[in-house]
């Protein structure tokens, strides 16, 4: 089936709300008591604690809704199944989104918290669960020579951004054997940073792809060729007519010689015999 008619629509709403996220994120940086903070200790969860932390809460929940306005233009353009790992990758990443705002980090000033546990949680499904997604996606794009370059990018940013979880592996590992708390062994703030800017431009990797499959005459998807019995003819490899005539060859061909052979008639039968 061809891609869905809105499909365009979805990706460039969930590009321009992943945009506008990435935006009020960098201007916390810059104004407000959440410039006040260290950009290379601090991480960006913090910001919610500020007396501004609600433009912060109000970014992360714009960057879920375009993630999954980048889910749904992926499924129209047949990037992804809707049931696919991808598919459930980037729908896991944003409700891990939404858990970070509704579940607020420790505030140290006042003690631990269960809502801190639940919040670090959420932030290492949500930091995971996305270039899991990538991978997946772009896996199913390099069976494909219209997608290649698009899952190659993919593929790339989704490598990228689990290597910049690395760091706060390492850390947590090392601390039995240095005796450093895992998050002062690091720049915690610098590399969570860095995480996040390499997951926004693989969301906008795949919501870029979306845009190209549905401009395709005929997209090729990345679970394969339409097989539903309401299939369009032109999305098959070859016309119908062709394929019927293509299968009634084959079944000739395959025929033995003495079954292609015409039938005598009786009287030439008996005309060979008296010969």
């Amino acid at each position: 089936m061809p891609p869905h008619r809105f499909t365009r629509h979805f990706a460039l709403t969930g590009i321009a709300a992943i945009l506008g996220a990435v935006g009020v994120g960098a201007l916390m940086h810059l104004q407000g008591p959440s410039a006040l903070l260290d950009p290379k200790r601090h991480t960006i969860s913090a910001y919610a604690l500020q007396d501004n932390g609600w433009q912060f809460n109000a970014a992360v929940l714009v960057l879920a809704a375009g993630s999954l306005a980048a889910l749904a233009a992926l499924v129209g353009a047949r990037v992804v199944s809707a049931t696919s790992g991808a598919a459930i990758g980037l729908a896991l990443w944003s409700a891990s989104l939404a858990a970070v705002v509704y579940f607020p980090k420790h505030n140290w000033a006042a003690g631990p918290s269960i809502e801190g546990d639940l919040h670090r949680v959420a932030s290492v499904v949500a930091f995971l669960s996305l270039p899991v997604a990538a991978l997946l996606a772009a896996r199913g794009g390099l069976r494909h020579e219209p997608w290649r370059g698009h899952a190659r990018w993919t593929l790339a940013f989704g490598v990228l951004s689990l290597l910049w979880f690395t760091p706060i592996v390492g850390a947590i590992l090392l601390e039995p054997f240095t005796g450093v708390r895992w998050w002062r062994a690091i720049p915690l703030g610098a590399v969570e940073r860095a995480l996040v800017v390499s997951e926004i431009v693989t969301l906008l990797a795949l919501g870029w792809w979306a845009i190209r499959a549905h401009r395709a005459p005929t997209a090729p998807t990345a679970q394969g060729p339409d097989k539903s019995p309401t299939a369009a003819p032109h999305t098959s490899p070859m016309p119908y007519r062709a394929q019927t005539a293509h299968r009634a060859h084959v079944a000739r061909a395959a025929q033995p010689a003495e079954a292609c052979a015409p039938d005598k008639s009786p009287r030439e039968s008996s005309d060979l015999r008296s010969a």
